[in-house]
């Protein structure tokens, strides 16, 4: 009985050990595919000047800047809201029906397809409030997209700070609210700004949602009420029109590069609130 018992366990151990390498395989394939047939079409060139003939000539820099432009915009108008509600879900509310019912919102929200987001936007901001395709329809939309992650990892790092934090400061005669502002908070960023790069992350690469409220214009963006055209989406119309598979292979690979810059900042913020834990403890 004891053999077969290590049997299992060795079994067991060698399927997961099998699953993680297949898991390290996809991820190391795809880049790969990505990186050595986009690479060569790489260049400062490629990086600075603007699109000709629809993409298939020219570099991506109008992309570039309409990509960063809705990213941040998207962002600025999450993060407010989400870390609010981190804030009011872990300091204010007692855990209860209501916090149930708000959490399992958050994460039907967190599972809606991006599509059904760029329909709610493109008939909400684009025809019905008459922003038509902009920065400003696409930033509105992209918010409602990341706010379930920013809530989620804003919660989580505000649950990490100890008890005793507060405790402390509201025995020195603080208020809720300024021992949150001047203790939890700071305690928290970088729980917090773990989100924040996920969002980054979540916007830079959407595509569906991106196309129906920003429109894929392929000009320089002068302002908020105009339309743009992301990397994603740039390099969506050169793949699938078949415009300049080499084009679209280099977008792809800045593409890459920005996320997995993004992912590294991520994990290095999630180590650091880690370690900071484990020496308060």
């Amino acid at each position: 009985m004891k053999a077969s018992a290590r049997l299992e366990e060795k079994i067991a151990k060698l399927l997961l050990w099998l699953f993680a390498i297949c898991t390290l395989l996809v991820l190391f394939s795809i880049i790969a595919h990505i990186l050595i047939n986009g690479i060569s079409g790489l260049s400062w060139d490629f990086i600075t000047q603007e699109p000709k003939r629809m993409g298939k000539e020219g570099g991506i820099f109008s992309i570039i800047i309409g990509t960063i432009y809705l990213t941040v915009a998207g962002i600025v108008l999450a993060t407010p809201i989400g870390v609010g509600a981190a804030i009011y879900l872990t300091e204010y509310v007692k855990k209860g029906r209501l916090v149930q019912i708000i959490r399992f919102a958050t994460e039907a929200l967190a599972a809606v397809p991006s599509i059904i987001f760029g329909l709610f936007g493109f008939v909400l901001f684009v025809i019905t409030l008459k922003m038509g395709w902009s920065i400003l329809s696409g930033a509105l939309t992209l918010a409602f997209m990341v706010l379930p992650t920013i809530i989620r990892a804003a919660e989580e790092g505000i649950k990490t700070v100890p008890d005793s934090y507060r405790e402390g400061s509201l025995a020195l005669g603080a208020t809720k609210w300024y021992t949150i502002r001047k203790v939890v908070l700071p305690s928290a960023l970088p729980g917090i700004a773990t989100g924040v790069i996920l969002g980054i992350g979540r916007a830079i690469g959407e595509t569906a949602a991106v196309i129906l409220t920003a429109g894929s214009s392929l000009g320089l963006p002068t302002s908020i009420l105009e339309p743009t055209r992301t990397l994603s989406v740039h390099l969506y119309i050169l793949a699938s029109e078949g415009i300049s598979t080499k084009n679209a292979y280099a977008s792809a690979t800045v593409l890459i590069i920005v996320i997995v810059i993004i992912n590294f900042l991520a994990n290095s913020l999630m180590g650091k609130l880690a370690g900071r834990n484990g020496q308060s403890h």
